[in-house]
């Protein structure tokens, strides 16, 4: 099987394109390591593939999937998998997820996760399911990794990370709230990371659940074919089963706690009609994304079941399609054909193309496939750390090879060589000790150092997987312990950081007090809360302070020099260039840049990267608010050196004092951080709601009213948003509730801009001003 298509099985075995192999060929030392096959002859394509899958790897791989629940707040994520725990015999009992029974749900471990009803640390576990085939009548045993993710912004890094290392993903949605803001940006780290869903419309007892609404916001708010391929037995209270359109059959929960599943030929009466219609409406969408349904429907002739049921795998896999699915986790209905769904429809480890880069070769050369065999050399990727009681442990997944217990491991990043004492399976919190896991697993390693995004080897291949992609901050708190300071404070501190890469730590040089960055208010405000719990340190807390950001918009050209002489050698140097704005790169994110087009070697070329430096330097601090600059390039076009007088210190300084000195030419601006807020309330406090909005300089975006409640959208600037939970519990008597995410940096407003310019003034010592 040729390797076209994006998606193509990654056990196939032939080749990638010519000049992805003549890339590989160049590194001598890697292809001893990889044992290449022989040099083809001009007539055959050149084979790239390393390791071949056995039949022992193909029947292992075939039946595992590994799978993240993601969705907006409260949409139902931890429910739904202490239920899908509970129905594969991983737990005894089901618990609910505020702990009202003094336990509180397996996935949420946490303490304050329990009290607060909130998933904060996504949490991995295991199970095995013995899925029901309904076309052929027959049943197979899977093996599942979960992860559970949490649904709040400020933990996105979680959901990132998850994604990040997982085959596919269940997609929760509530049946009367529908695409939210939270679910937008599961959708689009699920692109990111090129993960295929299944999409569970979760709350089918509510009052008000309509699912062909939430069909219709998938196809439209988030631009993906899908179609329901189920059809609801009875709606709200009286919701207790579903019509599998694929196979035509009723299925009915029964017996203690959904657990006996009751599968029916016969369609009920009332619902045969809508049925009908239905289906074809997921033949319809599917002949628009797969060519074999196509073609049957432009023959005129009827699709079989078998049909539909493998064109919904092959479009749901190719991320064309998301098969849409029913149900209610709290009333214990519909989470088995869901678990059947994701075993026929998402893809296992062996169906997902998974890259890495090879270091010895440069870095725009194309990536290579990695072969799920057990067999292949060692390749995975340290996902997510925790600070266990333990030390250190560290999730890992494997794509290549075996991980086995005792095994010497070598850090792609770092180069060092590393031991695995121990290796676990890990169910939330408890862990099971193993002694090897093969490729398509998820694992959790102790006593090896390591940060988040790191490639693990076995030491013969030169492979580094890519990192995943971590947002910048947009909040800061001031924060000191309450009396004197203990080493708990800075270990804490560490500790958070290595396991978190969107909370940040910095002591402010001026007033040289300890600065905490994050994700939200929420962020910052667990960790002080764990600090107390797992620290035993008592923490103040200053006012929040808003990442505000500088830019210019015009270009600025400079001739600058920098003479310095004080007996003995002085310091010389003279640069001449421009800057000028720059957009932000969608490929790399960065909106900075250094450029050298220096000709004739009037500034040497070893002190090109001491003026590099320089730039980046002056870049740290505005002299308008104090804060990091950024969409900016700097251009090097000329200058001059001394023979005697020159050295990097003078070309470093000459760019900051260049920089300084036309900073205020290239009229800058001070950016504040925009955030798309989502509100939903009751109907009677709309005009309170948007008034409030209003009141903030928001932005009405989109706003939809359904039944007793409505939604808005607005953007608006963090810094308007302080206290704004207290004012719009206060306009809808506690029964409004709001969520906002980081969009984009805007401009302030000009009287704004003066005040921030005036107060950062003030704290300047007298001398700079």
């Amino acid at each position: 099987m040729i390797l076209s298509r994006t998606w193509a099985p990654a056990c196939s075995t032939r080749a990638l394109p010519l000049s992805s192999w003549l890339a590989s060929r160049r590194a001598a030392s890697t292809a001893a390591a990889l044992k290449p096959t022989p040099e083809p002859t001009n007539d055959e394509a050149p084979p790239t593939i390393r390791y071949a899958l056995t039949e022992q790897d193909k029947k292992k791989l075939a039946f595992q999937r590994n799978i993240g629940v993601s969705a907006h707040i409260d949409s139902g994520k931890t429910t739904l998998t202490e239920r899908i725990l509970f129905y594969t015999g991983r737990i005894r009992e089901i618990h609910e997820v505020r702990g009202r029974d003094s336990v509180g749900a397996k996935m949420d471990s946490m303490d304050l996760e329990r009290e607060k009803g909130i998933t904060i640390q996504s949490a991995a576990t295991f199970c095995d399911w013995e899925a029901t085939d309904l076309g052929k009548g027959t049943k197979n045993k899977y093996a599942i990794n979960i992860i559970d993710t949490p649904g709040h912004v400020d933990f996105t890094i979680e959901v990132e990370r998850a994604l990040r290392v997982l085959d596919g993903a269940v997609l929760v949605l509530c049946a009367v709230a529908g695409v939210q803001s939270q679910t937008t940006t599961v959708d689009r780290q699920m692109r990111r990371y090129n993960v295929p869903r299944i999409s569970f419309v979760n709350k089918m007892d509510r009052p008000g659940a309509n699912p062909w609404r939430i069909v219709n916001q998938i196809r439209t708010k988030l631009r993906m074919a899908a179609a329901a391929v189920q059809v609801p037995i009875g709606v709200e209270d009286g919701f207790k089963g579903v019509v599998d359109l694929v196979h035509w059959k009723a299925i009915y929960n029964q017996g203690v706690k959904g657990i006996d599943v009751v599968v029916s030929d016969e369609i009920p009466a009332d619902l045969l009609e809508l049925a009908q219609a239905k289906r074809a409406e997921l033949i319809e969408q599917l002949a628009e994304v797969d060519e074999t349904i196509g073609e049957i429907v432009l023959m005129d002739e009827t699709p079989t079941n078998e049909d539909i049921s493998s064109a919904i795998r092959r479009a749901t896999i190719s991320l064309k399609f998301s098969p849409v699915f029913m149900g209610s986790a709290i009333k214990n209905t519909g989470v088995q054909p869901l678990l059947d769904g994701v075993c026929n429809y998402l893809p296992n480890p062996s169906e997902s193309e998974i890259l890495a880069h090879d270091t010895n070769l440069p870095t725009a050369a194309p990536q290579v496939a990695l072969q799920p065999a057990a067999s292949a050399p060692l390749v995975g990727l340290a996902f997510k750390l925790e600070e266990g009681r333990f030390g250190q442990l560290t999730y890992m997944r494997v794509y290549q090879g075996t991980l086995k217990k005792s095994m010497q491991l070598f850090n792609a990043r770092t180069g060092k060589k590393v031991k695995v004492p121990r290796l676990v399976r890990m169910h939330s919190n408890e862990m099971e000790d193993i002694d090897h896991i093969g490729p398509g697993e998820i694992c959790a390693m102790f006593g090896v150092e390591c940060s988040s995004g790191d490639t693990f080897t076995d030491g013969s291949t030169s492979f580094s997987m890519t990192s995943m992609y971590v947002p910048e901050p947009v909040i800061s708190l001031s924060l000191k312990p309450k009396g004197i300071e203990t080493p708990n404070f800075s270990r804490a501190l560490n500790r958070f950081q290595k396991e978190d890469p969107t909370f940040k730590v910095h002591v402010d040089h001026e007033s040289k007090e300890t600065i905490i960055s994050g994700m939200g208010e929420l962020h910052l405000e667990i960790y002080v809360e764990r600090m107390r719990r797992e620290y035993n340190v008592d923490c103040i807390t200053g006012k929040p302070r808003v990442a505000f950001r500088e830019t210019i918009t015009d270009r600025a050209e400079f001739t600058y020099t920098h003479k310095k002489q004080t007996g003995g050698a002085g310091q010389y140097a003279k640069v001449i260039g421009h800057i000028e704005p720059m957009e932000m790169d969608p490929e790399t994110g960065k909106d900075v840049a250094f450029e050298s087009v220096v000709m004739g070697g009037n500034v040497p070329s070893n002190y090109i990267p001491a003026v590099e430096k320089g730039f980046y330097e002056a870049l740290e601090k505005g002299s308008l608010s104090g804060n990091p600059i950024t969409g900016c390039r700097l251009v090097l076009k000329d200058g001059a050196f001394h023979a005697v007088d020159s050295s990097e210190l003078a070309f470093r300084l000459a760019t900051i004092g260049a920089f300084r000195e036309i900073y205020r030419n290239a009229k800058p601006v001070i950016l504040e951080p925009i955030m798309t807020v989502e509100v939903v309330a009751p109907v009677e406090f709309q005009s309170q709601v948007i008034g409030g909005l209003n009141t903030r300089r928001g932005t009405i975006v989109d706003s939809e009213v359904r039944d007793d409640e409505f939604t808005a959208i607005a953007e608006v600037a963090l810094n308007d948003m302080f206290g704004y939970s207290n004012q719009l519990r206060g306009s809808t008597q506690g029964k409004g509730e709001f969520s906002m995410e980081y969009k984009h940096h805007m401009p302030v407003l000009p009287n704004v801009q003066k005040e921030l310019e005036d107060e950062y003034r003030k704290t300047l010592p007298a001398a700079k001003k």
